[in-house]
């Protein structure tokens, strides 16, 4: 009996399918955006670039024909330009205004939501909805029902006082518009420091008053040093808003009464006088404006994260 030997069979290697690379892996991740992203750059990006080139053009719409380079003298002008300047020292005047009350009063607020009552779900609903309201139809309500020297709301409740009858709109126009925008602002900050005020941290503030703290003492060493965040958040959002700002000022006094601030004066420009150099230059020094604000913005947003996830 023979023994029979069989020669070994060399395993074949079994091939692996190679993992995708990491840039790969990125643009896969990444591709369902960029439909979004093209919609953007074409909505945003691509009218901001042709505002800028026309910004160094001296361009009137009525001589279409006599549009010839100009480099810096649309910039030159907007900064000069004696009207033009009113209108940023009236920006700046309006917004700094309306900003500091809304803070103020949306801080008041906040304090008030931030303790427990019968009806304070319904409260906060009623504070919120000026926020919600049209800026159009919000100027509107307030140059029409309230402002009306003759059957506006202020003046009725004076009138059955025996007070004066005052036309609010030609005696104190920018005042009337700061009102307007104040009422519509203030519930925008109070969420905001409604935020801050309920991540506090409830054991150091029990302390506190344990320890014979007033409730003042709170307020000044505990809540408003946590609110420092959250108000200067406020405050700049509520800038890049308020300093782009057309539609209180194009409703409730047309621009006139030196209340036309920088966005109004750049409608001015293109629509009225056709200036469309002008009006570029003018737009595009608000847009650099709103970028410096929102970038310090985001500075203050990202640290509020951080001090979140630090504290997490």
């Amino acid at each position: 009996m023979t023994a029979t030997t069989t020669a070994p069979v060399a395993a074949t290697p079994v091939r692996t399918a190679k993992p995708p690379s990491g840039r790969l892996r990125a643009w896969a991740t990444r591709a369902p955006l960029l439909p979004a992203l093209i919609f953007m750059i074409a909505v945003t990006q691509l009218p901001f670039v042709a505002t800028l080139v026309i910004s160094f053009f001296d361009w009137n719409s009525l001589y279409p024909d006599a549009r010839e380079f100009a480099g810096f003298a649309n910039y030159s002008e907007v900064l000069t330009d004696a009207d033009l300047r009113q209108s940023v020292f009236t920006t700046i005047l309006l917004t700094a205004a309306v900003v500091l009350a809304s803070l103020v009063i949306g801080l008041a607020l906040a304090l008030l939501l931030d303790r427990r009552f019968r009806g304070r779900g319904i409260v906060r609903t009623l504070l919120i909805a000026p926020f919600l309201v049209v800026p159009v139809a919000a100027a509107l309500l307030w140059k029409h029902v309230l402002y009306n020297p003759e059957y506006g709301l202020f003046n009725g409740l004076l009138h059955y006082v025996g007070g004066p009858q005052p036309d609010w709109i030609s005696d104190n126009p920018l005042l009337a518009i700061e009102a307007s925008l104040i009422w519509q602002w203030t519930p925008f900050m109070m969420l905001i420091l409604l935020a801050g005020l309920q991540s506090r941290d409830h054991a150091q503030i029990e302390a506190a008053k344990v320890d014979g703290a007033s409730d003042w003492q709170v307020f000044r060493y505990l809540t408003l040093p946590h609110l420092r965040r959250y108000l200067e958040l406020g405050a700049l959002l509520g800038s890049i808003y308020i300093v782009q700002n057309f539609d209180a000022v194009f409703t409730i006094t047309s621009g006139g009464l030196g209340t036309a601030n920088l966005p109004y004066t750049v409608y001015q420009s293109f629509y009225q006088a056709h200036e469309n150099g002008l009006a570029s230059a003018a737009g595009v020094l608000v847009v650099i404006g709103s970028i410096i604000i929102a970038t310090f913005a985001l500075r203050v947003v990202s640290s509020l994260f951080r001090e979140e996830v630090s504290r997490a």
